[in-house]
């Protein structure tokens, strides 16, 4: 991105030159890129209209960096300059492009006893780098001052700016090419200085006027003084060459090579050229040094031109603008030969130029020295197509995208505008950047004129604006037809200032016949502000567009503009979706879903009655089996071989409304180990069955099972009912759990399925999503790489879905959702995935969307009314390793309603107390979310556009639960860095007791024997010690909501093939060898944990052995050693004993011996179960 400093003029300057006048220029500072404009002699009211640009990156904050402007004279006598006075400007207050607007600054003082007046007139915003480098020419301004308009007669004119005051566009750009000239703040005497002098191109000037950036010498500093003089006249203008300096080794010839250059700069002149003797002239100078050797200067003859972007008159083919590079004497140095530049290959540009077979370049020139005698000067070929390649950076980072943008105050179509006195307000969409819309509603038409062929009418209704139609269905012999669609223009696209609505009759052969248009000038189009109700659609007449007054039927449209806040965005036709047909019309469009409520349906078999096999003369052997759509749960085989068999156990299913399936219940009898035979069925519809809010219990109920016949084998396929059996249950659906669908680990919600048992939400989350940058290609299309981006957002039952924008890597969807949040401590879920449905065709159902990445927020680790401003990475974990997809720009804010609710909620349980009365195991648990997940992959899936399944599941990560080595050594290390600050501790009282730091030592010995004296103060003293550390760590507290860490994931260093493994499919697909192979890697592994877990037994056995008596004389040694010391502690105060403990814990180490201790002996020789294994 670039930030644009246009410096229009200033007015009432100070005169500084002894002379009544001034001779001012102005210096604009942004983060240590300085640029200047050029100088205007003899003026206190100058007039510049120049550019200057500076590199922004956009990747880092910059609302609290300051734009410093400061305006000089120059000294023509003397070198040197006098200041004038200087403006400070915030970059919070900068606008983008297209909605800056002239401002006048009063100069400030630098110092105290400054003589400063004045005012100074700028245009300051942020422009992308295509339009930084646009070449659309901007009109000279030059407005007048409120004060000169008040010396102006009525009949003043507005002053207009002369043909000859040429717009003129410095560029800063990053630090490696400092066209803007980065110069350090010091330079010593032996700092070169390198001018670059070209013709002015002022009409009346008949002098060079410079520009130059003037350092004071010093000493210490080494670095170069980049000093360039600009002299323009009337014939010419050539900008300053991009010139990076850099310091080379010691040894290095100076050595001026070939340029070749493959790109140029774009400004925004028009310049004609009519004078053929034209020679700007490039000179390179070097300040005095001590006793040296002359530098050598070779002509140069190059065929390279100055870029500009604009239309040139060449008369003369012969121009040949000269380089010379000048040296002072240096010590003990050789002549530096400097060769000729006569490149002939030139980039390719859009623009007209005039040329006369040339086309015109702008070389970049790389400038290296030596710091040291006998050095040189060497300039390179530059390539400005090879772009550095740095590591992928996989951190978080600030965005500062414009939010809550005001409407535009002045239109793009005439001075009337979009919007008029008060309806510019800021819309209710505060965390997106608002995007203007053209929207076209077509209701209906009446009263349509029939074919004269076949008496009737398809109509169909066509939308134009510049070079995007957008068209409704049509209808088959209809004269009255309805649509109800909406068309949606971009603002940004818009190529035409009249808006057709064409009405016309479908043909079956040849050409549509036109029935009618309506015709709109967008300068009339209102503006629909949100909260304002919808714009009443009206009749038209229909014109035909061959007959003037001839009416063809009436037709009902409204046309307004409007934001993405629109109600009628999401369900709209986007001009930018033109390409997009079929079904894919429907799956670009956002949608906001909400996940089906969840129960969990306990199933309580207590028995069954009269079972009765179909061999009479054996016993069964029953179970029951339960089903829930695609849910199959059985109980155990009854123990007992019996008739009535008992079991007692839990059926857990997950149902969800509406209760579409029902409960099937079938017993079943284990007939041999691979057949099994239904004895009764039965299916009951949920709606018969109990909601249970809470711990009481639900009554049981006697079912009467359908037993089917032998009738079910003869070929009539009668069905002969008998009730044979009933079978006892207890059946109810749960609404006092919670239904969990995603991981345990980042949950997004925690409430009830019982509405009746939510409580008042304690805050509200907004998420704006902005838009993402630098998506790989996904997908080919036409013989190049695509993306069609859409974002997806999840928390609690809410899910989100942006508008699908094809073909871009850097998409802007600035739409804002919001949910109601009820705990903090949740996460919610934000992936992004390419779409692979928008073309329709036979494979169309068989594609599935790729992922892209995903980001979690944990809500917990916001500050609450902050908004949040961040580039998120989006990282995936391929079986090739980690790999960055792109950034996620996301904009949120958590506002808190009550801080006294959100205190309480802290103290409550997580989940529902009924996951405590009644808790389930892991594995129902585990088994309940995989049922949970697929339940609410399917309904969702049913929706239009359809959320699909691999969408669902990896927002709700379905594979969390695989095995996976990365994740174990993961975990491994997640537990290790938990006990280093116990180890920390460790070592630093081990450091302590051996006196490795005497001052240290004394003062624990202090504290110790101070909390010795007074113990009541241990308590107080811990807990003010946490209290101090506390605060301490909130100088360092998380500026940033926590990100993917792939450094805390094990993805950096994994080898290739545990990823191979933990891509694998369950059950495998790899080979046998590499089954094997991993198989023993995880023996390997097992070993060593097996060998850990048995120590951690071994020890535990060991103190159990204590008053065992598996060995005889340890437990009587033990046992005599506890009555001496129960008799000692009894008679001895606990203080005697806590100080002479700890002195002799803290002992020096003169005192210490390095053989083990006597109790450590002990312990270690106490028996384990080792001996009792196999």
């Amino acid at each position: 991105m670039k930030l644009v400093v246009e410096v229009i003029n200033a007015h009432d300057l100070m005169p500084k030159d002894g002379e009544g006048s001034a001779n001012p220029f102005v210096e604009v500072d942004f983060e240590n890129q300085l640029s200047r404009t050029r100088t205007v002699p003899k003026n206190l009211n100058p007039t510049w209209n120049q550019k200057l640009v500076f590199h922004l990156d956009a990747t880092k904050p910059y609302h609290r960096q300051t734009i410093e402007v400061s305006v000089y004279s120059e000294r023509r006598v003397t070198p040197g300059r006098n200041f004038l006075g200087r403006v400070r400007i915030p970059c919070s207050n900068i606008v983008k492009q297209g909605e800056e607007v002239y401002q006048i600054f009063p100069l400030e003082k630098k110092w105290f006893l400054s003589s400063v007046k004045g005012e100074i007139g700028l245009k300051i915003y942020i422009a992308s780098d295509s339009n930084s480098n646009s070449n659309i020419k901007p009109k000279p301004f030059s407005p007048i001052f409120p004060s000169e308009q008040e010396n102006l007669p009525p009949s003043t004119p507005p002053q207009e700016s002369s043909p000859s005051n040429k717009d003129t566009t410095l560029e800063a750009g990053p630090s490696e090419e400092v066209p803007a000239f980065d110069t350090p703040k010091a330079s010593t005497e032996e700092a070169e200085v390198y001018s670059v002098a070209v013709p002015d191109c002022s009409t009346t000037e008949a002098r060079s006027s410079g520009i130059d950036i003037d350092q004071e010498p010093q000493k210490e500093s080494r670095e170069p003084v980049l000093e360039t003089v600009q002299q323009l006249d009337k014939h010419q203008v050539l900008q300053p060459q991009m010139i990076s300096i850099k310091r080379r080794p010691q040894g290095t010839p100076i050595t001026m090579h070939s340029v070749d250059p493959q790109s140029q700069s774009s400004y925004h002149e028009n310049y004609n050229h009519n004078d053929t003797n034209s020679q700007p002239r490039i000179s390179i100078k070097r300040r005095p040094q001590t006793q040296g050797t002359p530098f050598t200067m070779h002509s140069v003859d190059p065929q390279v031109q100055p870029s500009h972007g604009e239309s040139y008159n060449h008369n003369d083919t012969n121009m040949q603008p000269r380089i010379s590079i000048k040296r002072r004497p240096r010590a003990q140095g050789t002549p530096s030969p400097m060769h000729s530049i006569n490149p002939q290959v030139h980039a390719s540009h859009n623009d007209s130029y005039n040329l006369m077979g040339t086309r015109p370049q702008q070389p970049r020139l790389l400038v290296e020295r030596q710091p040291q005698i006998n050095t040189s000067l060497t300039m390179h070929r530059v390539n400005p197509q090879v772009q550095t390649s740095n590591d992928e950076n996989y951190n978080l980072s600030d965005t500062n995208s414009p939010l809550g943008e005001q409407w535009p105050n002045g239109g793009a179509y005439g001075r009337r505008g979009w919007l008029s006195g008060s309806d510019r307000f800021t819309s209710t969409y505060d965390l997106v950047e608002q995007m203007f819309y053209l929207y076209v509603r077509i209701v209906k038409a009446k009263d349509l004129p029939p074919s004269t062929l076949t008496s009737s009418c398809d109509p169909y209704v066509e939308v134009k604006l510049g070079n995007y139609k957008g068209r409704t269905k049509h209808f088959e012999k209809k004269l009255n037809p309805e649509w109800n669609q909406v068309f949606a223009f971009s603002k940004d696209r818009i190529q035409s200032s009249v808006l057709e609505v064409f009405v016309k009759d479908k043909a079956m052969i040849g050409r549509d016949d036109y029935l009618g248009r309506v015709v709109f000038d967008l300068n009339e189009v209102p503006t629909r502000v949100p909260p304002d109700s919808p714009l009443a659609p009206q009749w038209y007449r229909l014109e035909d567009w061959r007959e003037e007054g001839k009416l063809r039927g009436d037709i009902m449209l409204a046309v307004w503009m409007g934001t993405q806040a629109d109600e009628a965005f999401s369900d709209a036709w986007h001009s930018d979706a033109a390409t997009v047909y079929g079904e894919g019309v429907f799956n670009i469009r956002s949608k906001v879903y909400m996940s089906p409520k969840l129960w969990y349906l306990k199933v309580n078999v207590i028995e069954a009655q009269d079972v009765i096999p179909s061999e009479r003369n054996r016993l069964p052997e029953v179970f029951v089996k339960a089903q829930v759509g695609c849910q199959v749960l059985t109980t155990k085989i009854c123990p007992t071989r019996t008739t009535t068999p008992f079991w007692n156990e839990d059926l857990v299913f997950v149902a969800s409304e509406p209760f579409e399936e029902q409960l099937t219940v079938t017993v079943e009898d284990r007939v041999h180990p691979s057949k099994d035979e239904v004895l009764g069925k039965i299916s009951l519809p949920m709606t018969l069955f109990e909601k249970r809010l809470d711990h009481r219990p639900v009554h049981s109920r006697w079912f009467n099972l359908e037993r089917f016949g032998f009738g079910m084998l003869e070929g009539d396929r009668r069905n002969e009912l008998k009730f044979s059996s009933r079978i006892h249950m207890r059946v109810s659906l749960e609404g006092g759990y919670h239904v969990l669908d995603e991981s345990t680990l980042y949950t997004s919600d925690q409430r009830p399925t019982a509405r009746q048992l939510w409580k008042q939400p304690i805050g509200i989350l907004e998420v704006g999503i902005l838009g993402a940058q630098g998506l790989l290609p996904m997908k080919m299309r036409d013989g190049r790489g695509s993306t069609d981006a859409y974002c997806v957002a999840k928390y609690g039952q809410k899910w989100v879905r942006t508008r699908t924008l094809l073909d871009t890597f850097s998409p802007k969807w600035n739409e804002q959702y919001t949910w109601e949040v009820y705990d903090p401590c949740t996460v919610i879920t934000l992936g992004v995935f390419d779409n692979c449905h928008l073309g329709g065709g036979e494979n169309g159902s068989a594609a599935r969307d790729s992922r892209i990445g995903k980001v979690r927020i944990r809500l917990s680790t916001l500050e609450a009314n902050r908004i949040y401003t961040n580039s998120h990475p989006l990282l995936v974990l391929h079986p090739h390793g980690v790999k960055k997809m792109g950034e996620l720009q996301l904009a949120v804010r958590f506002t808190a309603l009550s801080l006294a609710n959100m205190v309480h909620i802290y103290g409550q349980p997580l989940l529902p107390k009924m996951h405590y009365l009644h808790p389930f195991t892991v594995n129902q648990i585990d088994n309940l979310r995989y049922q949970a997940m697929n339940t609410v992959a399917a309904r969702l899936g049913r929706a239009e556009p359809p959320l699909r399944k691999e969408v669902v599941e990896y927002m709700l990560d379905v594979d969390s639960h695989m095995w996976s080595m990365r994740r174990s050594k993961a975990n491994f290390f997640r537990i290790m860095s938990l006990f280093s600050g116990v180890m920390t501790l460790g070592r630093w009282l081990n450091d302590v007791c051996h006196w490795k730091n005497h001052v240290t030592s004394v003062l624990v010995h202090i504290l110790f024997l101070i909390l010795i004296w007074y113990p009541e103060l241990i308590l107080p003293t811990v807990f003010l010690y946490m209290f101090l550390i506390g605060l301490w760590n909130y100088r360092f507290r998380p500026r940033h909501p926590p990100h993917m860490d792939t450094k805390l994931s094990w993805a950096e260093a994994v080898h290739p093939d545990e990823l191979d493994e933990e891509f694998d499919t369950f059950p495998t697909s790899r080979t046998q060898d590499v089954v094997r192979m991993r198989y023993d890697r995880l023996r390997t592994v097992a070993g060593r944990i097996q060998t850990v877990v048995g120590d951690i037994a071994t020890q535990g056995e060991r103190f159990q052995s204590l008053l065992s008596w598996r060995d005889p004389r340890a437990t009587s040694l033990f046992v005599v050693f506890s009555f001496c010391a129960a008799v000692v502690l009894y008679a001895t105060p606990f203080k005697v004993v806590a100080l002479v403990t700890g002195l002799y814990f803290l002992r020096h180490p003169r005192f210490r011996s390095k053989m083990p201790s006597v109790p450590s002996n002990f312990f270690k020789r106490l028996p384990a179960r080792t001996d009792s294994l196999l």
